[in-house]
């Protein structure tokens, strides 16, 4: 189908490699960029080349941080730093910050234990976290998915935290089983951490 079209077999190639584009739309973005006008590419391809450039993990808590070694939540002095959240991705910061309660500080994993996949603990900034944790936190908040994987890898590092003196928390049932933090309504993401029990 392709042989006569090379450059566009090359892009449908690259755009299938983007995980969160379903299949069946590859043709129709490959076509837009297409019938678009050359500038506009072009901003396209430079605001992609600049956020690779410009943006990267946080040193301290692995949340976005542009030209910066820290993000704006760790570099906040007004955040309660007592309190650690940990998250699997940014997208989950993402969702409980735009509530506006929380007013402790996160910490990203980069993804949630899952051994099928060959995601292991080196994988994740578990180490990290176990670091940052130390006298003065009092508690820990596991706001993981509530999937098979989140749940074991908040399990797997509430159990590194036992000799721990803080608090062990999770977010509330309120969080559907199965669900994921980035497509859940406000209300519900704010009854769940409003309600958040023991581990």
């Amino acid at each position: 189908m392709f042989k006569h079209l090379p450059s566009l077999q090359k892009l449908v190639s690259q755009l299938q490699r983007v995980p969160f584009l379903a299949s069946k739309n590859v043709y129709r973005v490959a076509a837009y960029f297409l019938l678009q006008d050359k500038s506009r590419v072009d901003a396209f391809c430079r605001a992609i080349e600049e956020a690779k450039k410009n943006i990267s993990p946080c040193k301290v808590c692995f949340n976005w941080a542009e030209n910066r070694d820290l993000c704006v939540i760790c570099s906040d002095r007004s955040r309660d730093r007592s309190i650690i959240c940990v998250v699997e991705t940014w997208h989950d910061l993402l969702a409980l910050e735009k509530l506006g309660d929380f007013k402790g500080v996160y910490h990203v994993l980069g993804g949630a234990l899952c051994p099928l996949e060959g995601i292991g603990q080196n994988e994740l900034a578990i180490a990290e976290l176990l670091e940052r944790i130390d006298s003065s936190v009092t508690e820990v908040i596991f706001a993981t998915n509530a999937t098979p994987e989140g749940e074991a890898t908040a399990s797997y590092i509430a159990s590194k935290l036992l000799s721990k003196p803080c608090v062990i928390s999770k977010l509330a049932s309120g969080v559907p089983t199965g669900s994921t933090l980035e497509y859940m309504d406000r209300i519900t993401i704010h009854k769940a951490l409003a309600g958040r029990r023991p581990f």
